[in-house]
């Protein structure tokens, strides 16, 4: 968890970034696949444990690999709206972004959204949150940078992962080498200790 981050859970309180009352329940997401080289084997490693997770994916991705992102929705795990190509709220005008994240709506079918890089502007939430549920994270490993050894990715998750936390990973190339080594680690560590790995949803 960043310092930085924690704040801004302070500031955009109407956005989740954890969630109380889940007793030993964690909230793994995975951001901007489906990716063949890495997602399949997310899934199975997934499936050996039992583990639920949320792919937040870009329209893009779907488009281009319909088979793993129906294979992800079949093995019972939930989706969310990335926008169609990973844009910046902060960059484009609120009609751009709208239009972007409606083009992925149109094969995401999902009332859960994650903003890329977590960049969106107060105007964006007032209105997504009208037909969404804007899902951020409580513990970001950093996964997908090159800097950050497989080793510092792990021990991100073991200081802070704690009941209701959303841990933001990344099924992409770019990941591919730390997610490989964290994620068999996190999810038999967290089994043994009685937690359950679970998908998000706002069902009632």
């Amino acid at each position: 968890m960043i310092k930085k981050e924690h704040i801004a859970a302070k500031v955009f309180k109407d956005l989740t970034w954890h969630f109380t009352g889940k007793d030993n329940e964690i909230f793994l997401t995975f951001d901007d696949g489906p990716t063949p080289e890495i997602t399949p084997w997310v899934l199975d490693i997934l499936k050996e444990y039992d583990a639920r997770a949320t792919f937040f994916c870009l329209g893009q991705n779907v488009e281009k690999y319909p088979e793993i992102y129906d294979r992800i929705t079949n093995e019972g795990h939930s989706v969310g709206n990335h926008t169609y190509s990973h844009t910046k709220g902060w960059f484009l005008t609120n009609r751009s972004y709208y239009r972007n994240i409606n083009k992925a709506a149109q094969i995401i079918h999902s009332s859960i959204f994650r903003p890329p890089y977590g960049k969106i502007k107060p105007s964006q939430i007032a209105t997504l949150k009208k037909h969404y549920n804007i899902v951020m994270w409580s513990i970001l490993p950093r996964d997908y940078n090159p800097k950050v050894s497989k080793e510092k990715c792990l021990q991100n998750i073991l200081d802070y992962a704690e009941s209701g936390s959303i841990i933001l990973l990344h099924d992409t190339l770019k990941a591919k080498k730390n997610l490989k080594y964290i994620l068999p680690i996190m999810l038999e560590k967290y089994s043994q200790q009685g937690y359950t790995f679970n998908s998000i949803s706002f069902e009632q």
